[in-house]
């Protein structure tokens, strides 16, 4: 990471001043008129561009002319432009023993580069030196303070290192090429990721495409190009839906103003999506001037309530300062996207935030940021959600994760306990390899499970895409909206663990399904499993409304009955000529002609809701049945709360 990312209104010799340094009667720091000259030869070099040119003339320069400042400090610049940041410490150094009221700015470029090489130590000094001098900023007097607190968080980070045992994910996803920016499917079975591939026809004859690779006996198969989406520009940065049928990801445009394929877009970098279908992938489209500028959109993350997506927007400052921040853009109920905002509380800074990740439990964010106390570069960070809907001050997921390196491209499984990332490291294939490691206790988000099923028709199990719909039965809200494969019916919704939810599945044409389920004590590490069938509309097809609830011995509907109902309302409303019966039931337990009552009133309290929604009475019947209609032993508990019912039956 260059340090001069870092420096607001640095004094940039090789850019901002050197113009101004080149006019004549300019005073510099020697006489020397020779040394002046080729001084100045090294600022027309780099002005066509001819960096090397300048370096080699800088090098002698600094040799020849000890004295003069100005040659040591472009030369430090240039090094730093063409990556070569560690060999910029000798001549900054030179540099300030020489003058430091000169430029003292150079103390701060000087300790970034000790904490770009994770010389804690002397970047500390260096700071110190620095702090004491005015600033030209609050940019630089905000970088030089977090210098400091990282570099007393990093010296204490590696004295306390976190485990980590990061394993190659194998043959079947890396290769000698760069493989990065993962992303996995809740059930862990399907990882997506970035490669960065050779190829004549593509700019720089290389590129960055998908790939897709399924898990079999624990091991990852043979990574195969995602074809329907991969075009001669690069796709990158992809994040998939929980169950793997929507892909959100970033398309760039290049030199020649064409984004890959048909691809069109508002500028810079823009966020594309696909569904995935029976036969592949619909052609990528742009997700929208809703969320897309002309600026730089990339990096999504999508969450698994299938309603909220994260980004990261950037640009460059008139300065020269990159800010990239993270924002969030949720789908409205008229299937638009909200205006985007940035996410509020502690997470973006005045400096870059990048590789969001929102895990599944919703309320735990993983990002890259150099803005938060670190150990150089881009480091990972966590952060919570509050109650009020702020994320809380970021904590640092330790080194040996994050080291004076950038650290980015990191997702953590839906179980909480893994997390995958790229990494150059010795050992793996070449280039960036994903690798995977147990991610420790204090750094896993909270616990979830996933429900897992297919949609069918009820007789000829015709597998259907259906609208599913999830509520959390505690708070009466709906936590996910989702739809099952049209070409398989399948679905997987990735959900908070603990808690007790309803689901209401619909179609048109058929009979809504409805369904209550506890997690509250489930333990098992498979997915809970829920297959569901539907009836179509006729005469005679009944279904249990298992999420209408009543008080105890009351026909007072309870709150989180109203979701299934409304749902009821709308079907009866969209089918006008369809008559129905609803009816109520009870177990055995009390007085016959009680039970009679409490399930005559608890139909009636339904249709009562019903046409207070704008059903039509004369679409409405309700009749109770007592105890007379068991479907299940009164002998026990479980079979008893199945007797206890409220019933919908289509008449004609």
């Amino acid at each position: 990471m260059k340090f001069i990312k870092f420096v607001s209104f640095v004094l940039i010799l090789a850019i901002t001043s050197c113009k101004a340094i080149a006019q004549p009667n300019k005073t510099y720091t020697v006489k020397d008129k020779k040394a002046i000259k080729r001084y100045e030869a090294a600022l027309d070099a780099y002005q066509v561009r001819d960096t090397q040119g300048a370096i080699t003339i800088l090098e002698e320069l600094t040799k020849a002319s000890p004295d003069f400042v100005e040659p040591f400090f472009m030369l430090a610049q240039l090094y730093d432009e063409t990556n070569q940041t560690e060999k910029a410490i000798e001549p900054l150094k030179a540099a300030m023993a020489l003058n430091e009221k000169f430029y003292p700015a150079g103390w701060m470029m000087l300790a970034e580069c000790y904490f770009m090489q994770g010389n804690y130590d002397e970047a500390e000094k260096a700071i110190t030196k620095f702090i004491p001098y005015p600033k030209e900023s609050q940019h630089q007097e905000k970088r030089s303070q977090l210098i400091l607190s990282s570099c007393t968080y990093a010296k204490r980070a590696m004295a306390s290192p976190v485990p980590f045992n990061p394993i190659n994910l194998g043959e079947g996803v890396n290769t000698d090429r760069d493989e990065y920016y993962p992303c996995i499917t809740a059930d862990e079975q399907t990882l997506l990721f970035t490669r960065l591939v050779k190829d004549e026809k593509a700019h720089q004859g290389k590129q960055e495409d998908f790939f897709i690779s399924a898990k079999k006996d624990k091991v990852w198969q043979q990574a195969e190009p995602v074809r329907d989406i991969n075009t001669t520009k690069n796709e990158g940065a992809p994040t998939l839906s929980a169950d793997g049928q929507t892909l959100i990801f970033t398309a760039c445009e290049s030199g020649d103003g064409t984004w890959g394929g048909d691809r069109q877009g508002y500028g810079s970098c823009d966020l594309f999506y696909s569904y995935k279908t029976p036969t592949g992938w619909t052609p990528a489209q742009n997700i929208g001037s809703g969320i897309n500028t002309g600026t730089w959109e990339s990096q999504p993350s999508f969450s698994a309530n299938g309603r909220t997506l994260y980004f990261v927007r950037g640009k460059r400052t008139a300065s020269g300062i990159k800010e990239q921040d993270i924002y969030y853009s949720y789908i409205m109920d008229n299937g638009g996207w909200s205006a985007p905002m940035k996410v509020p509380g502690k997470v973006n800074t005045m400096f870059e935030e990048e590789s969001v990740m929102i895990h599944p439990d919703g309320q735990t964010m993983y990002f890259s940021s150099n803005g938060h106390s670190g150990m150089g570069g881009l480091d990972i960070f966590m952060s919570k959600m509050t109650p009020s809907g702020d994320w809380d001050l970021p904590v640092n997921l330790g080194y040996p994760i994050n080291t004076h390196r950038n650290e980015n491209s990191f997702q953590v499984t839906a179980a909480g306990d893994m997390a995958l990332f790229a990494s150059d490291r010795e050992g793996g294939f070449g280039g960036l390899d994903l690798y995977q490691f147990d991610l420790h206790p204090k750094a896993r988000p909270n616990p979830v499970t996933y429900v897992k099923g297919v949609v069918s028709d009820k007789l000829s199990y015709k597998k259907l895409d259906a609208h599913l719909q999830l509520i959390d039965l505690e708070t009466g809200k709906t936590v996910i909206e989702s739809y099952s494969n049209k070409g398989n019916g399948e679905f997987l919704l990735c959900i908070p663990a603990g808690k007790s939810y309803a689901m209401n599945v619909s179609k048109e044409g058929y009979l809504f399904h409805s369904e209550n389920f506890s997690l509250v004590n489930y333990k098992s590490l498979e997915p809970y499993r829920l297959d569901i069938e539907l009836q179509k509309l006729r005469p005679g097809a009944t279904i249990v409304l298992n999420n209408v609830f009543f008080e105890t011995n009351k026909w007072d509907l309870k709150p989180e009955s109203m979701t299934e109902l409304n749902t009821l309302a709308d079907l009866l409303k969209a089918n006008p000529t369809k008559k129905v019966e609803i009816s109520g039931h009870t177990d055995n337990v009390g007085n016959d002609e009680a039970n009679q009552t409490l399930s005559d009133n608890r139909a009636a309290s339904v249709v009562t809701y019903l046409v207070s929604k704008g059903v039509a009475t004369t679409q409405l019947t309700s009749k109770g049945y007592g105890e007379s209609k068991p479907v299940a032993t009164n002998d026990t508990e479980e079979g008893r709360a199945k007797n206890r019912r409220t019933e919908f039956k289509i008449l004609e």
